[in-house]
């Protein structure tokens, strides 16, 4: 129930949600939510086969920790389950030359949707050819660069940047291969901000009003552009694949009419993703075989179903490979309990970072878990809510989460499932300096991204001119 002063009074809100119950031990792991090699060593969490206490000695809090062999592990798992399918890797979701490489390495291909993206993918050597570009508002420049590159697909988005690749591609020697991103009109069960497959939003021409038929007989038209397919993307974060087979009916119907209308057959077809991952125990994410399994069985249903000859097939796990590869440690600062009306306490863990490196809680009113990462602890757990040290009360980096009722300062606490749309939409908020991304495997520890410096923050600070 909501509450006029905020969710955080709503009642029952000390309680915590339904689906979080106190521990037994509140040293202990709740393994899923960690990256594989993530464990425990009398309290101390371990990563990649480092302490991380002894990690961030060196490199100071926040900081992003990424296990660089589950990473890979993950990459192989989904090229290995849809090894009929091109994966492509969302670089949105968190790219530094390194990781672009270790992609590439693990056989997948690569999503980007702006020109910094590519010139990071580009600068780690990645194929041009194995890139997708996506994007609701390309610019000529982004297009006629993506082009000259050699980027294996353009997914178009508007009938505006047809026109600009119409344009582009009468210049001698510029040919763009496109899919066509259509809305198949899918509510999937997630955020109404990361579903992205209903009408009313700003992705793709509409299945249903007939600008996505308008815009393949269009681009097919076009003598510069190679029209390979359809991209269809309901969401992120999730969890079934009964949205899925919604869209790719929908989809497909289009194709068919395509093929009977135009007499066009599209060799390919991408279905999108955003699979869901575990931030806490009430998510429970598929197995990447059993999403191949259940996806190739919707296709080939609906193809025989319409006579149509099956597309070779992409999909775009999105936040399921970097997403639970990574954690980020911070320090307790200050720890409050605070007295509410009718005698409750809530406990205030307050951390060296927040928003600023984590902004999807208060954006999306995501929850996320923790841990104390540097001891253990033979105290009651308490819930408690970790915040940040920035100038918003809505400055909140895990809403509930029970920990040891002795948390002090100068306690390590650690946040797994960071490593999506963590570090990528981080920001210089109140001049935090954003952390650096910190790469583990086997006993080795390498920084890939820096922490930002105070000379960074001022380097683009022009003065009084």
């Amino acid at each position: 129930m909501s509450h006029e002063a905020g969710w955080a009074h709503a009642p029952g809100a000390l309680r915590g949600p339904a689906w979080l119950q106190p521990p037994t031990d509140p040293n202990d792991l709740v393994q899923h939510l960690w990256s594989s090699t993530a464990h425990k060593v009398d309290g101390e969490l371990h990563v990649g086969g480092l302490s991380v206490p002894d990690l961030v000695a060196d490199v100071n809090t926040p900081a992003y920790v990424l296990d660089e062999a589950d990473f890979r592990m993950r990459a192989r798992a989904f090229r290995e389950a849809f090894s009929a399918y091109d994966v492509f890797y969302a670089g949105k979701a968190f790219l530094c030359t390194a990781v672009a490489a270790w992609v590439q390495e693990e056989g997948l291909c690569l999503d980007v949707c702006s020109n910094s993206e590519l010139t990071v993918a580009l600068r780690a050597g990645f194929e041009p050819a194995k890139i997708g570009y996506h994007g609701n508002n390309k610019t000529m420049t982004e297009l006629r660069r993506a082009i000259a590159e050699g980027v294996g697909r353009i997914v178009v988005d508007s009938f505006d940047e047809l026109e600009r690749l119409e344009t582009i591609t009468s210049e001698p020697g510029m040919r763009a291969r496109v899919m066509i991103r259509v809305t198949a009109g899918v509510e999937a069960h997630t955020h109404e901000y990361i579903a992205t497959a209903h009408e009313d939003q700003k992705f793709g021409f509409s299945i249903t009003s007939g600008d996505a038929f308008e815009a393949v007989r269009r681009a097919e038209a076009a003598p510069g552009i190679d029209l390979i397919g359809l991209h269809s993307h309901i969401g992120s974060q999730i969890f079934d694949s009964s949205g899925f087979e919604v869209a790719a009916r929908r989809v497909l119907a289009l194709q068919a009419r395509v093929s009977s209308e135009l007499g066009v057959t599209l060799p390919e077809m991408d279905l999108g993703g955003g699979f869901g991952i575990a931030y806490t125990t009430q998510d429970d994410p598929a197995d990447p075989a059993q999403l191949a399994t259940e996806m190739t069985k919707i296709v080939e249903h609906e193809c025989r179903a319409l006579g149509i000859p099956e597309p070779r097939l992409s999909i775009e796990p999105g936040r399921a490979i970097v997403g639970p590869a990574m954690c980020t440690v911070y320090t307790v600062g200050t720890v409050k309990a605070v007295q509410l009306d009718g005698g409750a306490v809530r406990t205030y863990v307050s951390v060296d970072g927040g928003m600023s490196d984590n902004i999807r809680t208060a954006l999306y009113d995501a929850d996320y878990s923790c841990t104390m990462a540097s001891r253990a602890s033979d105290a009651v757990p308490v819930l408690a809510r970790v915040v940040g040290k920035h100038c918003e009360a809505g400055d909140i980096v895990v809403k509930d989460e029970f920990l040891p009722g002795d948390i002090r300062p100068g306690d390590l606490v650690a946040v797994p499932g960071t490593g999506a749309y963590c570090r990528s939409m981080a920001s210089n908020y109140n001049h935090a300096l954003r952390p650096p991304v910190v790469a583990v495997k086997d006993g080795v520890a390498r920084v890939v991204v820096r922490r930002e410096t105070e000379d960074d923050l001022l380097a683009t600070d022009m003065g009084d001119q």
